[in-house]
């Protein structure tokens, strides 16, 4: 399973650059996270618990750092295993370049699956993963920039809903 992706992030690079190599960001964004302990040199011990599906496990594993260039690119690779549920090992190349109103971060993430999990299929695995990293750089996004601004969430709570519910209830 592949996948890439860009987002705009306003924090200078070196800020991003910094916020991938601290344990305790990594683990507010790591979704599931419940321990993330190590350095960047010596690669990371990380515990998350996720539901795949039916299937729900603990992943223990080691994520490590390599091919860093301080401030401008890093791959992050990682295995976990799941017990029963099976193994997840994956990695993320990170990109990041200086922009107007400050980094434009651009990513190519590789994962894969094997065990109970991998009998779930690949539309189901493919998702679950796809979720995963926008997940994981929206929480790192939200860290370095904040929450959204008051009056957006204000904004959004007032658009009106739309879909089969609003057509049932009349509230469109």
């Amino acid at each position: 399973m592949q996948m890439s992706d860009t987002r705009q992030i306003a924090a200078t690079p070196s800020e991003v650059y910094a916020a991938l190599l601290n344990p305790e960001v990594l683990k507010a964004c790591v979704p599931g996270a419940t321990e993330v302990t190590g350095t960047p040199e010596d690669g990371f011990e990380a515990s998350v618990t996720q539901k795949v599906g039916p299937v729900k496990a603990t992943f223990k594993g080691q994520v490590t750092l390599s091919e860093m260039i301080e401030n401008q690119s890093l791959t992050i690779t990682g295995e976990g295993k799941g017990g029963a549920a099976g193994f997840a090992k994956g990695g993320a190349e990170v990109r990041m370049t200086e922009v107007d109103g400050g980094t434009e971060l651009s990513y190519d993430v590789e994962a894969k699956v094997g065990g109970k999990l991998a009998q779930l299929g690949s539309r189901i695995i493919d998702g679950f993963a796809k979720k995963m990293a926008d997940q994981f750089f929206t929480n790192l996004q939200d860290a370095l920039e904040g929450p959204a601004a008051p009056e957006a969430e204000a904004e959004a709570e007032d658009t009106p809903k739309k879909g089969w519910l609003g057509r049932l209830t009349g509230k469109e």
